[in-house]
């Protein structure tokens, strides 16, 4: 009989199925299997030996990463492949039949013991990386010289590059995405990697290549502020255009009641007054290149009152209706770019209206480079304010030199060289990871610029565009390819004077598309405690919140009310007369109706 610590169980896709008494040889067994072909090659296998498992994984979903298998200290991969290879005589798919590379996932990784490259590997290698570069992934891939950077870094430009402005795709114009940018002049980067031209990426770029000098200008790039050229910005920098769709549907309602898209009559209940419809057309729909603004009624829709008893009008004969147009969200403007009329599958009509406006860099909006180097306009200086190299050449970008070495961003500056380089010599640049060493690129860089007459480092003297002086030190300055990202400050500028409060608290909503206030928090508060300032505290907390005025009885300190037919003030509890106005903050007397729910009474002290 076999002992139950003997037994290795066996698990498919989570489930037991058995278990076996010679876990290495089954599982070697289901790998040669794997190789020849006999099974299929989706199916991994690995053997947990602390927990004396094996887990055969077949379900879908995995990731999976192709491997050259190592048999012997030797790799599977020949020279005589290799060249079959490069002359199309064999495909990839070849060399997984016929067991030379093979997919493993995450869990089998665990049995293996990768080498990087051909030179690493000894005798107890079991899988030979097809590329370093594939370690890194899709993201990491497309940025230049990633073995130069802080590893953090790289997970910061990874979500940078999802909301980097570019060509997402070259039909845009017949698409209603609900948000959507497009980069005016997308370039392709001029220090590349092969994962960025095996994908074809310069088809959808999404950046352009800037001249960056690493300087400070008079504390305006102070932190990881950038300073721009204006010349530059209005020789379209960065620009791009910004789609935004607004759609609406002819609903049908229970009772044969349905919506209707048209101009709203004045007789409907919340009609927005003449001016707001009239640019609409005869249909109810805003035409093509109408210049729009917030407020503009998009799409005019009437609809069907919400409760019966309101659906017979006032003559007990028309039925009354209410409005239900589409307007253009608050802070929003710009040109109707296309307007289409489809149906839903309930064949009811759908409108969808595309409005673009086009969106300049300014102050506040925000950049990035491939290195996780992001900055933030602060200002936008005329080109003749801007320093200039010896031949007359301005830099785009300022950057902040004290980004650097904390941040260890080195990627950054073998780009800037490695992108000089490139524009004097008028080629691409390959930035792939681990296909040289840095010294070695450093001295070639060197070489290409020296050659052209410039210091090997890229250094150069630069001059004060103020006062014409030239600065006492040589600036760093090449090419960057750097990302408008689609964090703009005309997205997110926002202003309130007065408007609506939530019913429960009676505070101001809260986000920019109810018009919300801004918030002022504890630590805010905390601020204008420790600083003194007791009637700016008061006036920020009270007067511009949810100031409430309240009846207090003097008698037993409940909150009262005042019964206007009899024209005196009540405590519903006690019956006196004798009740004070006071005022306080509505959430604390939503607070005392909490206590009181809880049957706890609360009782406020009134002092003269």
């Amino acid at each position: 009989m076999v002992k139950i610590s003997d037994k290795c169980y066996v698990h498919l896709n989570g489930k037991a199925i058995g278990y076996v008494s010679n876990p290495q040889a089954y599982v070697k067994e289901v790998r040669t299997a794997r190789r020849k072909g006999l099974i299929s090659g989706e199916v991994n296998v690995v053997y947990m030996e602390k927990l004396n498992e094996i887990h055969i994984n077949t379900d879908r979903g995995r990731a999976r990463k192709p491997y050259i298998i190592v048999e012997e200290g030797k790799s599977r991969f020949t020279k005589e492949l290799a060249e079959k290879l490069e002359k199309k005589e064999i495909d990839f798919a070849y060399l997984i039949r016929s067991g030379i590379v093979e997919f493993l996932d995450a869990e089998e990784e665990e049995n293996a013991v990768v080498a990087m490259t051909e030179s690493e590997v000894n005798g107890d290698t079991t899988h030979l990386e097809v590329d370093p570069v594939s370690i890194f992934g899709f993201t990491v891939n497309t940025a230049p010289y990633p073995e130069a950077n802080n590893v953090a870094r790289h997970l910061m430009f990874a979500s940078y590059i999802k909301q980097a402005q570019g060509l997402y795709a070259t039909n845009f114009n017949l698409r209603f995405e609900s948000r959507a940018y497009i980069l005016f002049y997308p370039q392709a980067p001029l220090v590349s990697t092969s994962t960025y031209e095996a994908l074809k990426l310069s088809r959808h770029a999404s950046g352009q290549n800037f001249v960056v000098a690493l300087s400070t200008f008079y504390g305006y790039n102070m932190q990881d502020a950038v300073v721009l050229n204006k010349a530059a910005v209005d020789r379209g920098l960065a620009r791009s255009m910004f789609y935004k769709t607004y759609s609406d549907e002819e609903r049908r309602y229970p009772g044969g009641q349905k919506d209707v898209f048209k101009i709203p009559p004045a007789t409907t209940e919340g009609y927005l007054g003449e001016h707001a419809y009239s640019k609409l057309s005869d249909d109810g729909v805003i035409e093509p290149e109408m210049q729009v603004e917030e407020g503009d009624v998009l799409i005019g829709k009437v609809a069907p009152p919400r409760f019966l008893e309101e659906s017979i009008g006032a003559g007990g004969l028309e039925e009354k209706t209410r409005d239900d147009s589409t307007t253009l969200k608050p802070g929003e403007g710009g040109v109707v770019d296309d307007v289409i009329f489809t149906e839903s599958p309930g064949a009811t009509r759908i409108v969808k209206v595309r409005v673009r406006s086009l969106r300049i860099p300014e102050a506040g909006d925000k950049f990035g480079s491939r290195h996780g180097q992001k900055g933030v306009v602060a200002l936008i200086v005329p080109h003749e304010d801007m320093p200039f190299t010896e031949n007359g050449v301005v830099p785009d970008l300022l950057l902040n030199p004290h980004g650097i070495p904390s941040r260890m961003t080195f990627g950054h500056l073998l780009e800037t060289l490695a992108g000089k380089a490139s524009a004097m010599k008028g080629t691409r640049t390959d930035g792939t990871a681990f296909t040289q060493t840095g010294s070695d690129r450093l001295d070639e860089y060197g070489k290409i610029i020296e050659a052209h007459g410039f210091d090997k480092y890229g250094e150069e003297v630069l001059y004060d565009g103020v006062t014409g002086r030239p600065f006492k030190a040589k600036l760093f300055t090449g090419v960057v390819y750097y990302n408008r990202l689609h964090h703009m400050v005309s997205n997110k500028m926002q202003v309130r004077s007065r408007g609506t409060v939530q019913i429960l608290t009676h505070q101001p909503t809260e986000g920019k598309a109810r018009l919300g206030g801004l918030r002022f928090g504890e630590m805010e508060r905390d601020v204008l405690v420790a600083y003194g300032a007791s009637l700016l505290l008061k006036e920020r907390m009270l007067d511009q919140s949810d100031k409430a005025t309240v009846l207090i009885c003097k008698e037993c300190g409940s909150i009262g009310y005042r019964d206007y037919a009899k024209r005196i003030n009540i405590c519903p509890l006690c019956n006196s007369n004798n009740l004070v106005e006071v005022e306080i903050s509505y959430a604390f007397k939503l607070l005392l109706d909490e206590i009181k729910s809880l049957h706890i009474r609360p009782q406020v002290g009134i002092e003269e």
